[in-house]
């Protein structure tokens, strides 16, 4: 009997969840006809940013823009500010949201997080995304929204060599807005 049970309710598991088979083009139609963004898992022409080549497969644009930004978030993000905060050990999340325009620029940030200064360091970190060339739905230029996790590791071995240098870094009290 128990094994009856769990052989329907997996084969209904795998009905439920399992993936239609629809094109992504007939998504972005869909998208498209009702708004002027489109998903950048799914846009057929994903914006380009400034170092990788435009001649390149969308694929590869999506690699080089996602390494792209992931180098500028470790290059400039202020990773001492947690040590400052008073995090506790482990990692910290931070899940930053923002939209690439029809001109390339970066709109509508937002950043959640464990503490209001790790949510504005993130912002500031994004605002410093140079302008793209738009992401593209059949020649016209849309709106694409992006996803950016950004992780930090925070111990104690860092905390306490961080101790004696808290003056070089950004407080809540000096914290750039």
């Amino acid at each position: 009997m128990n094994k009856t049970f769990l052989l329907l309710i997996l084969s209904f598991c795998t009905l439920t969840f399992s993936q239609d088979k629809y094109s992504y083009k007939t998504e972005i139609n869909e998208l498209n006809n009702e708004t002027e963004e489109v998903p950048f898992a799914v846009i057929e022409n994903v914006p380009v940013y400034k170092g990788c080549d435009k001649n390149m497969k969308n694929s590869a644009l999506r690699k080089c823009m996602n390494s792209k930004i992931s180098d500028l978030v470790a290059k400039n993000f202020n990773s001492s500010l947690a040590y400052t905060l008073g995090l506790p050990v482990g990692k910290v999340r931070i899940s930053v949201t923002f939209k690439i325009n029809q001109e390339g620029n970066i709109i509508d940030i937002k950043a959640n997080a464990s503490h209001p200064y790790l949510e504005k360091e993130a912002i500031r970190v994004v605002k410093l995304i140079p302008k793209m060339k738009p992401g593209m739905v059949r020649g016209k230029a849309v709106t694409v929204p992006y996803s950016l996790p950004i992780m930090i590791q925070v111990d104690n071995s860092k905390k306490d060599k961080k101790t004696n240098k808290k003056e070089a870094v950004n407080t809540p009290d000096n914290f750039p807005v």
